[in-house]
């Protein structure tokens, strides 16, 4: 597959530019309604549909057919990763209207790291034919893992990030806005708000290590491999917002992610010694256990409505006061002086 570097800077500009639109769009603070995120989820499949059908029109039907199974095996894994978002954002109590700016801080940090992992991906894998079995046995391992593990969730108090975090940097203990750095009495410290970007962050670091090699298993084309993750990961801040609600309906689709990995693992390893699955194929098994699972999900759940999940009646962090925000000192540069000017003497 020859691509030219123009195309990719055109891809790497678009990403840029729609990153720019959507922190414009989102530049104020607010809570996040189902139909906003619901137009917004619209907006990004139709980013990562389109640009595979540009794919298929210029490249043909094989690398076209191989990004739609890639797009289509990253933006199901990443489901579990926007339930984990909702569990971190819950226990931590992070006001709605905060959490889009640390999302897409997120997902920015993702792409960066992704990027990171493709590269060196590929380059093992040009110069070390045998890390694929590596890549197969760590896949078929985490699918088996996650089977056995289905019903456990992540405690985000136990987490050795967070822990470290607390204590090698300062922070406060309430959220002051959007802010994620504040000076008081001359001191910087970090807000609980970049505490929860940190674990979050690490969180996808975790997720990346299981998905990037699950798409290795259908694409050996890096740019494909790429672009895939990019439009995947794109959309993730608005299926937070139009999914967090339902955590507790989709009971079976951890199942189902279990079994796209075992798949994609089994697919990797017939694929080195034995013989080529199909792309189209692999994209019809991917999609038929992701449609599947969802549909037992929602059958087993069915007359149930959206429900938040329920943070704890004691939370860690809490949001600061009107007068503590005022003390605050600015965090760069020296704190205007905010005593009253003092009245004339009469004559």
């Amino acid at each position: 597959m020859d691509v030219p570097f123009w195309i990719w800077a055109a891809v790497l500009g678009f990403i840029v530019v729609m990153l720019a639109v959507d922190l414009f769009a989102h530049r104020h603070a607010h809570v996040i309604g189902v139909s906003e995120a619901a137009a917004w989820s619209g907006v990004w499949v139709a980013f990562g549909v389109g640009f595979g059908a540009l794919v298929w029109a210029v490249w043909g039907a094989e690398y076209g057919q191989q990004y739609f199974a890639g797009y289509l095996i990253e933006k199901s894994l990443a489901v579990d990763n926007v339930f984990v978002w909702a569990i971190i954002f819950s226990h931590f109590a992070v006001p709605r209207q905060y959490q889009h700016r640390v999302l897409f801080l997120g997902v920015l940090g993702a792409l960066v790291f992704r990027g990171i992992f493709i590269a060196a991906g590929a380059l093992l894998i040009q110069h070390f034919s045998w890390v694929l079995y590596v890549f197969a046995a760590f896949l078929l391992f985490t699918g088996y893992r996650m089977i056995r593990r289905r019903d456990e969730h992540l405690d985000p108090e136990r987490s050795a990030v967070l822990r470290g975090f607390r204590r090698f940097v300062p922070m406060t203990e309430a959220y002051h806005g959007q802010k994620l750095l504040v000076r008081r009495d001359g001191v910087l410290l970090a807000t609980p708000l970049l505490a929860v970007l940190v674990l979050i962050e690490v969180t996808d670091i975790v997720f990346a290590v299981d998905s990037i090699p699950a798409i290795f298993a259908v694409t050996d084309e890096v740019f494909l491999v790429f672009t895939a993750n990019a439009f995947a990961i794109l959309g993730l801040r608005a299926m937070y917002f139009l999914l967090a609600d339902l955590i507790h309906r989709f009971v079976h689709l951890k199942t189902g992610l279990a079994l796209v990995l075992i798949w994609v693992g089994l697919k990797m390893l017939l694929k080195i010694d034995l013989f080529y699955i199909p792309t189209p194929v692999s994209l019809a098994v991917v999609a038929s256990i992701i449609t599947v699972s969802i549909a037992l999900s929602l059958r087993a759940t069915r007359g149930q409505g959206r429900r938040a999940l329920e943070t704890l009646p004691d939370p860690p962090f809490r949001v600061a006061t009107k007068e503590e925000d005022s003390a605050l000192e600015p965090v760069w540069g020296r704190r205007a002086d905010r005593s009253p000017v003092p009245h004339q003497r009469e004559r």
